[in-house]
């Protein structure tokens, strides 16, 4: 349970700088802010740092980089900034959405000029919402290699990274100045860290099923597909601090997570002309409108599943990415040369997928919106072989969190800051606004490095 230990003591062992994370948000943070000058230590509950990083696909958006100049893109964040208030219906604070995509950029360049990650541009297709090739990744396109090598990074840099250290309780002073941790070893035994400041990376509460019945009850029943340490302590102690909080039921769910395997599949299946069908082989929604809301539309078919149906140069594209290759070596998708065929692989009536085929041919000819709002305009035909793989909606991590000023400190419910408190990534209220809606692929990613950079530059 995340508590809050009043002391007038101080701990004989300290540390500048205090992260309690080994995301992708505590990483950064811990780079930018030993590059201070500031002695740093990060806590992390597992024995190796992975967390909701780990599970991603790895892509961080970013405006106006070098990669996208290469390719001759026009990009700025001033447009990054517009296509998340669009998306997110205009409600996040816009000067927390100017500092993150103004701050993402250069990020990216330094993580590569400085620590050697090898980002490039996704530049074969596009993710919904964004109106320019702007997702940047590393060789796999995978979260597990952008955890691996910042923790390299960070080990390199001289980076105390101590892991199997699930921190319980935050530790103030009388006046709720933040003083210190303390954490709990797998043995039950407890240390305390003290610190001049402290950094809180540990994300959201995704991984708390009371947490997730209370603020987002429509996902109550759905698979977690983030990280089970995600249980909500930094939203915890900020509500027991005082903290203000904002937007409590934004989240990234996903409408394509490959059922039973629970393997994610690439949203370019959608995006490069594919489409879903439930059991019935019937569509049921504007799967273009992200697959962030799609996740709720999939759980609301028959047991909770639907079909994902492309084709081999769909599947190509899909390729790049690691764990659509893993879905390939687990059987997750079938193939077959017809329609018929893929029916009778996929057990639902063949006649019914048929005439969805046709509908959906159809509507791509005439270039047309169709019967759910979803535009075929320029979106290619499906061709022989064709694909199908079963998928189910997930939660993948929650949006809303702790208020936080620019520089990354939480705000209190009267207005004023701990001066020493700051939060990051998951932790902190991010760009989403009130619900699944509103989330811009990459987000997620996108405020735990851009965030990472801020709080470990504002010391």
């Amino acid at each position: 349970m995340s508590a809050i230990d009043i002391i007038d003591r101080r701990q004989e062992l300290a540390v500048d700088c205090l992260i309690i994370g080994a995301g992708a948000a505590g990483l950064v943070a811990a780079l930018s802010a030993i590059e201070q000058g500031e002695s740093v230590l990060v806590l992390e509950r597992d024995a190796v740092p992975q967390g909701s990083t780990a599970l991603s696909a790895g892509l961080i958006p970013a405006a106006g980089t070098r990669w996208q100049a290469a390719l001759g893109i026009d990009d700025s964040p001033a447009r990054f900034a517009a296509d998340i208030l669009h998306k997110a219906h205009d409600e996040p604070d816009p000067a927390l959405v100017q500092l993150v995509t103004t701050t993402i950029g250069p990020t990216l360049e330094w993580l590569a000029d400085r620590h050697q990650l090898p980002f490039s541009l996704v530049d074969n297709f596009s993710y919904p919402g964004h109106s320019r090739y702007r997702m940047h990744g590393l060789p796999s396109r995978a979260g597990r290699e952008l955890i691996d090598r910042l923790r390299a990074a960070a080990e390199a840099a001289g980076i105390d990274i101590l892991c199997a250290a699930h921190a319980t309780t935050l530790l103030v002073d009388p006046t709720q100045r933040i003083i210190g941790v303390r954490f709990v070893r797998p043995d039950g035994t407890t240390d305390e860290i003290g610190c001049g400041r402290l950094i809180l990376a540990c994300s959201g509460y995704g991984g708390n099923p009371a947490l997730v019945a209370r603020h987002i009850p429509d996902m109550a029943s759905a698979t977690y597909f983030g990280h089970v340490g995600n249980q909500g302590d930094a939203l915890v102690w900020g509500e027991q601090l005082g903290a203000a909080t904002r937007d409590l039921g934004g989240h990234q769910g996903h409408g394509s997570v490959a059922h039973p395997a629970g393997i994610l599949i690439s949203w370019a299946t959608i995006t490069e002309g594919g489409f879903q069908v439930n059991a019935r082989g019937e569509r049921f929604s504007n799967e273009a409108s992200g697959y962030s809301e799609q996740a709720a539309n999939v759980l609301a078919q028959p047991d909770g599943v639907a079909w994902t149906i492309f084709d081999a140069r769909i599947a190509g594209i899909a390729a790049q990415f690691e764990d659509f290759r893993n879905a390939l070596a687990h059987g997750a998708v079938l193939e077959a040369d017809n329609v018929a065929s893929l029916a009778a692989a996929m057990r639902v009536p063949a006649d019914v997928l048929t005439a969805t085929c046709d509908e959906v041919r159809e509507a791509k000819a005439q270039q047309r919106v169709d019967r759910f709002g979803r535009s075929f305009a320029g979106v290619p035909q499906l061709a022989p072989s064709y694909r199908a793989v079963k998928v189910t909606g997930a939660l993948f991590h929650t949006q809303g969190g702790l208020v936080i000023d620019d520089r990354a400190r939480v705000v209190r419910r009267d207005g004023g800051v701990t001066d020493n408190l700051f939060a990051a990534g998951g932790a902190a209220c991010g760009v989403s606004g009130a619900d699944a809606s509103g989330y811009l692929s990459g987000n997620g990613l996108l405020t735990a490095v851009a965030l990472g950079r801020v709080a470990g530059l504002s010391r």
